[in-house]
């Protein structure tokens, strides 16, 4: 699922060498946390989050397909002056 996500968010974003997706257990959930430049964030959330919500539904299904309880979160790094 790590390989999915990094594929179809590197093809949004203008900045793909930048992203990185980070598999997290938190009670027998993976979380997957996706940084990216603070730039592309607009890019993969969408109009109305319509994009996120899209990327997060191919998630659920197909790590429904393998058993798995999976979630995509955005984290957003603070800037530094």
């Amino acid at each position: 699922m790590q390989a999915f996500l990094e594929t179809v968010v590197k093809g949004l974003v203008a900045n793909p060498d930048q992203v990185a997706v980070t598999p997290v257990e938190r009670n027998g959930t993976i979380v997957y946390e996706l940084r990216l430049h603070s730039s592309d964030v607009g890019r993969v959330i969408g109009r109305q989050g319509m994009t996120i919500n899209a990327i997060r539904s191919l998630l659920l299904a197909g790590s429904a397909k393998q058993g798995l309880r999976c979630v995509l979160d955005i984290v957003e790094e603070p800037r530094s002056n």
